[in-house]
């Protein structure tokens, strides 16, 4: 066993873990935090994807021992203390960018690192910065929506009328 330091959704954990331990597997079992899907195992699908230091990643390809001394932010995570959503999550709502929901928290933590490196994405680089995370129910166009509507949001802006109305097709 390995003991780890780890803030997670900004309470700090100290617990013992296998070495083997995956960090997915981790935030559900010991942390309870379920809204981290297990999806594929193989770093294939982006189910599972949280923020590690900030940064976006497929917590089936990290150990939990490799999180000690971290921070790491999941869905749960996201929303503001009031239980208002994240201007992702929100959009996602508004832009019907969900069907069946598995994808979607990865999708979420996925395109919230995007629109943080990149404030104002067109459709094609929203297309390229979640080709990481598969959704087999959407078509991706309601996601790209979502994630723009976000980004005005986050950033300030105000969505286009054309890409809300977009949304209602």
């Amino acid at each position: 066993m390995s003991q780890i330091n780890v803030r997670v959704d900004g309470v700090d954990y100290t617990d013992d873990v296998e070495p083997r331990t995956l960090l997915v597997h981790y935030l559900r079992e010991q942390l309870g935090k379920v809204g981290t899907v297990v999806g594929c195992d193989t770093s294939n699908c982006g189910a599972c994807t949280v923020h590690l230091d900030g940064e976006a990643v497929k917590s089936c390809t990290v150990f939990a021992v490799q999180a000690d001394g971290s921070e790491v932010t999941t869905i749960e995570g996201i929303g503001s203390a009031d239980g208002a959503l994240h201007p992702m999550q929100k959009a996602f709502h508004e832009m019907h960018g969900l069907q069946c929901g598995f994808c979607t928290p990865g999708m979420i933590m996925a395109s919230i690192d995007l629109v943080n490196d990149n404030p104002d994405p067109s459709e094609d680089e929203v297309r390229e910065g979640i080709e990481g995370n598969l959704c087999r129910c959407t078509g991706y166009q309601n996601i790209v929506r979502a994630v723009q509507q976000a980004a005005a949001e986050m950033n300030g802006r105000t969505a286009g009328a054309a890409e809300t109305m977009g949304a209602q097709a």
